[in-house]
């Protein structure tokens, strides 16, 4: 059965006032603010393989596709309208201190969250579902073997709970993780002429960053949220975020346990990998490139060919995946 929820979306170069909201059977609309229904339909869609992209890795500025727009025209014309923001609150990591479960840290996380960050844009809070690892984990035994099965109960149930308190949507599909819920509805909104806020301190959304698509990062060393831009990812990473799930690959992801290809080969670092995807685009044209000659010195070369599959695995596990949803007038 299809699960349909209404999200507080502003008419694109509306303005939003900062009104209270209204619920209507659990599930929150800002006044003034123009609603759009969505209607999940629990069939994944996403590619079961690597892309063929060219695109690749650059320490130059990002390419034009990403590139910052200049923010006037030509001969001191004005800009054009900024854009309305949606927020997506990436719920699960924010309910924990370390690795336990902690609804007061939650609590602090999201009226911080309100005081600095979000006042005006409609929000919209993401949930893991029920079962949602399990496929993953099929693929990938390791994958969040050290976490609990499932949504979990007690803290899960006040939290929703709250976050229903202060009107704001919450979407849990069950079968799905919540950053997969996230990577979906963000593809749909940004059609729709939005831009993106995701907020989370799970890395594995940077694979989503460009103009359109923010991340604001809950850090804990200073007690506030923190915006993390597109101009962030290039300087801290010298490439473009298009990149970013390639390399994941390669470096795997310890917190999530997905082993990278350095237990494998040692020698093969972050440093190999940038340089041989700025020659060959992404994981998918490098593997198959060096599947028929040679792309690198030897070490390289027969990690390439040995663990392609390996690899590919790593792709599958760490790729966000979308399934069909409608955003509907």
């Amino acid at each position: 059965m299809p699960t349909s929820v209404t999200l507080p979306l502003p008419a694109v170069g509306a303005a939003v006032a900062a009104s209270p909201v209204t619920a209507a059977a659990g599930v929150a609309t800002p006044l003034r603010c123009r609603p759009r229904r969505l209607v999940v339909t629990p069939a994944a869609t996403a590619s079961s393989s690597p892309s063929t992209s060219t695109s690749a890795v650059s320490s130059a500025p990002p390419s034009a596709r990403h590139s910052r727009k200049h923010l006037a025209g030509r001969d001191g014309a004005p800009s054009k309208p900024t854009k309305p923001r949606v927020f997506f609150l990436d719920v699960n990591p924010l309910c924990f201190r370390g690795s336990q479960r902690s609804l007061s840290a939650f609590a602090r996380w999201l009226a911080l969250f309100f005081a600095h960050v979000s006042l005006r844009d409609p929000v919209v809070a993401v949930l893991d579902g029920e079962g949602g690892n399990e496929y993953r984990r099929r693929l990938l035994p390791s994958y969040k073997a050290h976490r609990a099965r499932g949504a979990g109960t007690g803290a899960d149930s006040r939290v929703v709970d709250v976050l229903r308190e202060c009107n704001v949507p919450v979407v849990r599909v069950d079968g799905y993780e919540a950053d997969d819920v996230v990577a979906t509805l963000t593809q749909q909104v940004l059609q729709k002429g939005y831009r993106v806020v995701i907020a989370s301190p799970d890395k594995d959304f940077k694979q989503l960053i460009s103009d359109d698509v923010q991340l604001v990062m809950p850090i804990p060393e200073i007690g506030r949220w923190s915006f993390y831009t597109l101009r962030h990812y290039v300087a801290q990473y010298k490439c473009d975020p298009t990149a970013d799930l390639s390399l994941r690959c390669f470096m795997g992801d310890e917190a999530d346990g997905v082993p990278g290809i350095q237990h494998l080969v040692p020698g093969f670092g972050r440093k190999t990998a940038v340089k041989l995807l700025q020659k060959h685009g992404s994981l998918e044209n490098l593997l198959n490139t060096a599947a028929i000659r040679t792309v690198g010195k030897d070490y390289a070369q027969d990690a390439l060919t040995k663990h392609a599959d390996y690899l590919r695995k790593n792709y599958e596990v760490l790729s966000l995946k979308r399934y069909e949803i409608s955003i509907l007038q």
